[in-house]
């Protein structure tokens, strides 16, 4: 197996360990008009990446997004869908009792209810998306 790193620390130090080397670049002053800013300017960047970023900074406070709330939207839905589904029904048990036509009236509501939650469900869901990028549109 083969790796990248090498199997141990590399020394290009003196062997003894109170000596430095004397053309140690970092080590020898700069004179007094050059600016000894460029060897720590990449030092400083690799600074800032490691460090973690204020979450303050990346937070704008006057800003906040309102998103809906999905469930709510949905219950609310599927209530009112009940609702006209229900009043739906009875419309209908009225209007062709007078014809005998319906032998069962429970399983025309069931099934009248039923289809009316599900289209206010649907009916909820997409108001809620479109709520939802809508907030996502003033940001």
């Amino acid at each position: 197996m083969s790796s990248s790193t090498p199997d141990g620390p590399v020394n290009d130090g003196p062997d003894t360990p109170g000596t430095a080397p004397a053309d140690d670049p970092q080590e020898t002053p700069a004179p007094d008009g050059a600016s000894g800013s460029k060897p720590e300017a990449p030092r400083a960047a690799a600074a800032d990446e490691d460090e973690p970023q204020d979450v303050t900074l990346l937070v704008d406070p006057d800003r906040v997004r309102r998103a809906p709330k999905y469930p709510v939207f949905l219950w609310v839905g599927a209530l009112v869908g009940a609702v006209v589904g229900l009043i739906f029904s009875t419309w209908l048990i009225d209007a062709t009792d007078s014809a005998g036509a319906l032998m069962k009236p429970g399983v025309y509501v069931s099934v009248t209810i039923l289809g009316g939650i599900a289209v206010g469900l649907g009916v909820a869901g997409l108001i809620a998306v479109i709520s939802d990028r809508r907030s996502l549109r003033r940001r």
